[in-house]
């Protein structure tokens, strides 16, 4: 069993909180796979998760390889488009909180070992 290309030290993480106006869930359904499928041809893509709380309240999880290429992320113009599209449509509330990674761990259950 590999260890996991993350955490590492260095990466950028971002975590982005919202509630979606039930209006337009479908909506932002659509524009989240094609922004999602963006994300992931981005030189430096590390992973993105995205949960759903009890509550409706979604969190993403964004993680590049460093800061240059989470920039290229956060000002490409088809992500800069689904931001203003979010505001104007498709968030009740959000938040983003982006940090480089300045420790990381990992473990990995080996059943066989």
């Amino acid at each position: 069993m590999s260890a996991p290309d993350r955490p590492l030290v260095g990466q950028v993480v971002t975590v982005f909180r919202n509630r979606l106006r039930p209006e337009h869930e479908d909506a932002y359904g659509d524009e989240l796979a094609v922004v999602a499928e963006l994300a992931r041809s981005m030189p430096g893509f590390v992973e993105t998760k995205t949960f759903v709380a009890d509550d409706g309240e979604r969190c993403t999880v964004v993680t590049f390889a460093d800061a240059a290429s989470h920039a290229g992320w956060r000002d490409h113009p088809r992500h800069r488009e689904a931001q203003r599209h979010g505001v104007a449509d498709y968030y009740a509330e959000y938040s983003i909180a982006v940090g480089q990674t300045s420790y990381a761990s990992s473990y990995i259950h080996d059943p066989d070992a």
